[in-house]
């Protein structure tokens, strides 16, 4: 990554003042930028040969130069399409385009599919597939799929048994694909030169427009974990061609920049997978990388709080030598950061990292926090929570935050419906608070409840009810991503522990008569006392009635509390209160339906040993009307 020099002051308030702090063009600067000018004007003459352009040796081929993708080959599934091009009865196509493989990549799946369908919009609902063919082959797997697709009639010079084999890589380079149906039937040849995959059907494809007069397919291109750098076709697409002729950049948008980032990270590694999309000019627009621009944080990388990542992009579509176009986006210098899941500037991919394995005993909910943080791609692009067994051989279900699942058991449960405005709730998970609640009901069924509190202040709910095929002695859970990431980061209490006794609580959260509620957080003390750690209260909704409030060291108090029978403390409380600064634990409220509850918490210290401390039977509870929270005394929890 190449950092000229520092932006001053004085230059970031001229760069502001020009109006081009969302990616402007800026047309005079300070000296970094002129050096970022003569730097790439030195390369010219290198540059000119990067054009793309592909020869055209194909008869009838227009130009018609875009990229799909991004560059980065981060592009999952069905996020990014090329234009719609259209295929008369009767008529052939071809395009040729450049296929990018991400030399890292591991799975045959990486590299396109070919798409046909009956109609221009895929959310319509006249839309229909006649399926997709995969550049990749493989009999066994899924390289073709769709209910007008016959896997039988492809063939290929190149054959993968599973989608881990070696040889994805021969699939990249100049491309010729073409959709002939001149003969009547449909057939469809990509090749490279190497390596040729060929779909032949002799009887003519069935009509699926509403219109019988109207027998057009339409074809597009799906990348996924690849790019495509198309070059030109025969056929003028849906919004026509785009010209080859250079174009410079008029705007642009920042991709990937963490929200947090460690206090003490070097600039170039905070940003390593930062990328930028540059709109040109007629409306052409691409993707690069980091290593292509200038950046600078402001004021700097060194203090706590809100900074500024400003990036300079300077080359035209050809790579030639431009006026800059700027952007900047906001970012924050923390120091800590809380457990992730998944890459901070949500590059990880589907199933790439996974939260703990957790059990959920028979007739126990389990209770889990999280802040979602998406790249708002697609509805996908946030949390995944699994429904497994300890081993991870059977998924009882896998769902997501948009309202689909899958697994043994999903089938038989019923979501909640999904979202009225799903625009508005994609762009509110971009940091939503999640509240996800997984339930082994001990009958062969689970639920999963997730509450989603936006970052435009409302409340979203998804829920799964009555997933079955449940063991109910095998039940465990697990969180995961695509294209995105979840913080841990809900805190009770300042971090520096100075937080007094009941300054501050978690939310308070009903348990339903006859349910066990169970949630995890790390417990952090000033080690003064023994009472300076979480403390917990059983209560009315209202707050008014306090059935029992108990803290960490065997102690408590309140309407039911004399009932119980407390496990009875530790053995070396010196030891204790050392271990829990930084200890997990592990806490348990039984709403036993009779007037009684039970509180039971595990701590793992930070010592490594196991400490307990119960509190059965709480009497005097209302079973219809059974809360608790958390708070502290000279301590702060972080819940997980």
């Amino acid at each position: 990554m190449k950092i000229n020099r520092y932006i001053t002051a004085a230059a970031l308030a001229a760069m502001f003042a020009t109006g081009c702090y969302e990616g402007e063009l800026y047309d005079e600067g300070p000296d970094w930028v002129a050096d970022k000018i003569a730097e790439e004007a030195a390369k010219k003459a290198a540059n000119s040969g990067e054009s793309g352009e592909s020869g055209n040796e194909i008869e009838g081929l227009m130009e018609d130069v875009y990229t799909v993708g991004a560059t980065d080959y981060s592009t999952g599934w069905w996020a990014q399409f090329s234009k719609y091009y259209q295929i008369p009865e009767g008529q052939k196509w071809t395009t040729q385009f450049n296929l990018n493989i991400n030399p890292d990549a591991s799975n045959t799946y990486k590299n396109f599919a070919l798409v046909l369908t009956n109609d221009v919009d895929r959310g319509g609902d006249g839309y229909k597939e006649y399926g997709a063919i995969r550049y990749d082959h493989q009999p066994s797997g899924n390289s073709e799929w769709g209910d007008y697709i016959d896997r039988s009639l492809a063939t290929s010079n190149l054959t993968f048994e599973t989608d881990t084999d070696e040889g994805v890589d021969q699939l990249g380079g100049k491309v010729t694909l073409t959709i002939d149906r001149s003969a009547g039937g449909l057939v469809v040849t990509m090749t490279n030169g190497t390596i040729t995959k060929t779909y032949n059907q002799t009887a003519a494809p069935e009509n699926l427009n509403a219109d019988a007069s109207n027998t057009t397919i339409r074809a597009f291109l799906v990348p996924e974990g690849s790019f495509i750098n198309f070059y030109g076709t025969t056929i003028e697409p849906i919004g026509g061609c785009t010209s080859a002729e250079d174009k410079q950049p008029l705007s642009m948008t920042l991709n990937g920049v963490p929200r947090k980032v460690l206090q003490g990270t070097e600039l170039e590694a905070a940003f390593a997978n930062v990328t930028a999309t540059v709109q040109f000019e007629t409306g052409v627009s691409s993707t690069v990388n980091a290593s292509d621009l200038t950046i600078q944080a402001i004021p700097d990388m060194n203090s706590l709080g809100t900074k500024s990542l400003v990036a300079v992009y300077a080359k035209s579509y050809k790579g030639e030598s431009a006026k800059p176009v700027i952007a900047s986006v906001e970012f924050e210098i923390v120091d800590k950061m809380y457990t992730l899941v998944g890459a901070a500037d949500n590059s990880t991919a589907f199933w790439g990292a996974h939260s703990d394995n957790i059990k959920i005993a028979s007739g126990e909910t389990y209770m889990v926090q999280f802040t979602n943080y998406t790249s708002g791609a697609s509805n996908w692009n946030n949390f995944v929570i699994v429904l497994n067994s300890e081993d991870l051989a059977t998924e009882y279900a896998v769902v997501r935050a948009d309202n689909y699942g899958w697994g043994n058991g999903y089938e038989a449960c019923t979501p909640s419906g999904g979202q009225e405005d799903w625009a508005a709730w994609l762009a509110a998970m971009d940091g939503a608070k999640v509240t996800a609640y997984i339930s082994n009901n001990g009958d062969g069924t689970a639920d999963i409840r997730t509450v989603m509190l936006g970052t435009d202040g409302k409340t979203y709910t998804q829920d799964y009810i009555g997933i079955n095929t449940v063991d109910p002695d095998n039940c465990y859970f697990r969180l995961t991503v695509d294209g995105c990431h979840l913080e841990f980061d809900s805190v009770v209490g300042e971090e520096n522990n100075s937080t007094a006794f009941w300054g501050a609580h978690s939310q308070n959260v009903k348990i339903p008569s006859g349910k066990t509620y169970t949630t995890r957080f790390t417990n952090f003390t000033n080690g003064a006392s023994n009472w300076n750690n979480f403390v917990v209260v059983l209560n009315s909704e209202d707050l008014a009635t306090e059935y029992g409030v108990v803290r960490a060291d065997n102690y408590g108090w309140g309407n039911g509390y004399e009932a119980c029978t407390p496990s009875g403390g530790q053995a070396d409380w010196a030891a204790w209160l050392a271990a829990m600064d930084g200890a997990k634990v592990t806490l348990s409220i039984t709403n036993k339906g009779d007037g009684t509850a039970d509180i039971r918490t595990v701590m793992i210290g930070n010592d490594g040993n196991t400490y307990t401390q119960d509190y059965i039977g709480i009497n005097t509870v209302d079973p219809d009307n059974c809360w608790f929270r958390v708070t502290v005394d000279g301590s702060h929890v972080v819940f997980e």
